[in-house]
């Protein structure tokens, strides 16, 4: 989570000899002892709760342990600065954050994600600044290793270790963009239930972790050139940060226990497909049916392109099926689940509506169920039915969504769409 990223200037705050006052741990401590326990408290329910996502809850456990290990300083700082040893080795592990939130975050968007011996590489720059201090600090005495601590800041380790610290962060925040970027084209592409995923939730807490990252390098910057208070105060907001953080995600986790639906990470986006010639298209019935169309004129479907006509009677073909069988009438329908009804291969099936048709699969079905709802505010035999009993009978699982879908394609909103109707009639 972003409190790896608030807790990577560990260095320059776990030293006594160089915070403002020893009684001042006291705040830090009372704090830090009770997101402790709270991260404990929510790692236990994250290594017992039952479902499908065992390793997604490993990895997010995992973060949250390196976190409470790290935050322990502040209420255990005499034992860690007795220790110096142990000391240097826990600032160490916020180094193991970053890849670990970044993995949770591609184990959450792709459900056949599986840990292999590749994803050790993750690992470099933990060991990384492991090495930096080897030479004056693991392998010299207390007394070598007192100085550099006193003088860490200022230290050709200190520096290279804070450099590398935010360019890792930066390089995984840019990682998670891109993996969520991507994420969102394949769903799009792929599936039409937009209610069953948490982009936006995973949005949020990326944006969240490059806002923590940034934070990170004010709060370092000050201590690294000698602003003491004013990063003991910045480091007081962080650690509430962090405890209002774990509040979130706490109740993020209670409320919503099934957030996330993955997807297949080896569907590749359609861009990445090479559009096939048209004499390799699967066989299709040769059945031309017009594609279909009704009076309004923002509800028709779109115009078949002028395309080769093998690619033009699978378009019909697909559109015939869709009028007769109505499957977007299930909420959860998949573009496989689409191809298998039409005997369509899933790969050609994505480039016809994507890439020949020009729509997402998300809003290819949005299309017929908007115009299915268009159908029932005409009939006066369906009047007494209200907005939510249509939208939950043309496929739509929430009123927003259908609500967007509706004004989209319409300009209109449900209600006035019903009104206008029900008075022409």
């Amino acid at each position: 989570m972003p409190f790896y990223l608030l807790a990577k200037t560990a260095y320059f705050r776990s030293f006594p000899f160089e915070s403002p006052r020893m009684e001042n741990y006291s705040i830090l401590g009372n704090i830090s002892l009770l997101a402790f326990f709270v991260t404990l408290l929510l790692n236990l329910y994250l290594l017992t709760v039952k479902g499908s996502r065992t390793l997604s809850n490993r990895l997010l456990a995992a973060c949250f342990l390196l976190n409470a290990i790290d935050i322990s300083v502040f209420f255990t700082y005499q034992f860690s600065n007795e220790h110096l040893v142990y000391n240097m080795i826990r600032s160490h592990l916020p180094y193991l954050g970053a890849p670990l939130i970044y993995l949770y975050v591609v184990s959450v968007c792709y459900a056949n994600f599986r840990l292999r011996p590749i994803h050790l590489l993750h690992t470099i720059p933990f060991f990384l600044v492991i090495l930096v201090v080897v030479p004056r600090f693991y392998l010299a005495n207390d007394p070598t290793r007192a100085d550099l601590l006193q003088h860490f800041n200022t230290s050709i380790e200190g520096r290279l270790i804070f450099a590398i610290g935010h360019l890792q962060t930066l390089g995984y925040s840019i990682a998670m963009f891109v993996t969520l970027y991507r994420y969102k084209k394949q769903f799009l592409e792929n599936y039409a239930d937009a209610d069953s995923y948490s982009y936006k939730w995973l949005m949020q807490l990326t944006i969240i972790t490059a806002l923590a990252h940034l934070l990170g390098i004010i709060k370092g910057a000050f201590r690294l050139y000698g602003y003491v208070y004013t990063h003991y105060y910045i480091q007081i907001f962080v650690t509430l940060l962090f405890l209002g953080i774990l509040c979130w995600i706490v109740l993020k986790v209670m409320y919503t226990p099934e957030l996330f639906r993955g997807i297949d990470s080896r569907i590749p986006l359609v861009a990445e497909l090479d559009t096939p010639p048209p004499s390799q298209a699967s066989h299709i019935p040769a059945t031309r049916t017009p594609a279909p169309h009704t009076s309004e004129p923002n509800s028709s479907a779109p115009s078949t392109p002028k395309e080769d006509p093998a690619i033009t009677e699978r378009i019909e073909f697909l559109r015939k099926h869709m009028e007769v069988t109505e499957p977007f009438l299930e909420s959860a329908i998949t573009i496989q689940q689409l191809a298998a009804q039409t005997k369509i291969p899933v790969r050609d099936l994505s480039l016809l509506i994507n890439h020949h048709i020009g729509q997402h699969f998300f809003d290819f079905i949005n299309e017929y169920r908007i115009r299915k709802a268009m159908s029932i505010f005409r009939d006066p035999s369906q009047k007494d039915l209200n907005i939510q009993e249509v939208f939950y009978q043309v496929g739509f699982n929430s009123k927003s969504s259908f609500n967007t879908a509706f004004r989209k394609q319409t300009g209109l909103t449900p209600t006035q769409y019903k009104n206008n109707s029900l008075s022409n009639s």
